[in-house]
């Protein structure tokens, strides 16, 4: 087999290998076709019983209500920025965020283009640089308002919802671009979720929505352009248009390893191993290797930022474990410092060749 390298890229990221090894093996002739499933129509019955299955196996994975619709979209998170206020914030509903991270801060911006006003901050961390989530105390959110919009996993910053913001009653709408299918956890409170696959799903191209029917029921909107209407996606059971099929069939491929290891509960044990194992050795060298997230309980179990003494040290670690087979560990160019990111493709081996090398990089340089 050709070498792999390690890779702890933020995303695009690394794919499980059995579901690139399934890609590879029917690249030239899909299901018999004669032809890849890049070149066969997406209306033909090959292609979609890849589309159904891909719908399917989210359902299953997640515990997904009858309630809700999926659909796999294009134009990613960025996209969605947009799309969520021009449906969902019609004849004068509010909105809250919480502004949690760079691409939080940018959902928000976006969310007040089209909604102004009835767009609302209900808690922010930026005077702490994000180094930390909002506590339930200062989240504020309107009587009057529809959704709270949150960002389950900050990329960048490297803070992670353990336990979702408490809101009351109102519904969630939350991008999970960096952490879908990370563990289980309880659709119902959610109105809408969206992300990008390109973290810990599959390849850039495909945004996966889930949607409940009364948020569906919202979008009533008829003067939009028609793309940007997620009621019609969901009539059109995501092939309004052509689909991006190669990444759907990749995303299916992921979900169906992913349903092989046992499921979401299997995955997330993988996940809280990876975690203790990492920041077991950040706090073990505190004075070495500082951390960037002020609060344990808001760390991430996807991507997880700190820094060494000096930036010379930082770039010498990159560089380093670049040597040793470990790629894509250099911070996020607005905080600098290392940046690994651990999503649901790799392995807790992987992790563990990684503190063996933090190890002994701190005996050499420390």
């Amino acid at each position: 087999m050709t070498h792999r390298a390690i890779n702890f890229y933020a995303g695009p990221a690394g794919l499980p290998l059995p579901a690139l090894e399934r890609a590879k093996e029917e690249l030239l002739d899909f299901a018999g076709t004669g032809m890849s499933v890049m070149e066969i129509s997406h209306r033909s019955k090959e292609y979609d019983a890849v589309h159904e299955e891909a719908i399917a196996l989210t359902k299953e994975l997640m515990g997904i209500p009858d309630n809700y619709k999926v659909l796999m979209l294009q134009g990613g998170a960025h996209l969605s920025f947009g799309m969520i206020p021009l449906n969902l914030l019609r004849a004068g509903r509010k909105a809250d965020y919480i502004v949690t991270g760079n691409w939080a801060e940018k959902a928000t911006k976006e969310a007040k283009l089209v909604a102004g006003d009835n767009v609302r901050v209900a808690a922010s961390t930026k005077e702490q640089k994000f180094s930390r989530l909002p506590f339930d105390s200062e989240i504020k959110v309107g009587a009057d308002s529809s959704f709270v919009h949150f960002t389950s996993n900050n990329t960048v910053e490297g803070t992670q919802w353990q336990e979702f913001p408490k809101v009351g009653n109102v519904p969630y709408v939350c991008d999970m671009s960096s952490d879908f299918m990370w563990r289980p956890f309880d659709v119902s409170p959610f109105g809408l979720i969206y992300g990008g696959a390109q973290k810990n799903l599959g390849p850039s191209g495909v945004t996966l929505t889930i949607i409940r029917e009364d948020f569906l029921e919202m979008c009533e909107a008829q003067d939009l352009p028609s793309y940007l209407r997620f009621k019609l996606h969901a009539e059109k059971n995501s092939l309004y248009n052509t689909p991006p099929t190669f990444g759907i069939y990749i995303l299916r491929n992921v979900l169906a390893y992913n349903k092989s290891l046992g499921g979401l509960k299997a995955i997330e044990a993988a996940n809280r191993q990876k975690g203790e194992l990492l920041y077991g050795c950040i706090d073990k060298h505190a004075g070495f290797y500082k951390g960037f997230v002020t609060e344990k309980s808001h760390r991430s179990l996807m991507n997880v930022d700190f820094f060494l003494p000096t930036p010379e040290l930082d770039d010498q670690f990159v560089k380093e474990a670049k040597k040793a087979g470990m790629v894509g560990l250099k911070g996020y160019r607005d905080i600098g410092g290392i940046r690994v990111s651990t999503y649901n493709a790799v392995t807790v081996d992987n992790v563990k060749t990684l503190v063996d090398f933090m190890e002994q990089f701190v005996k050499t340089n420390g």
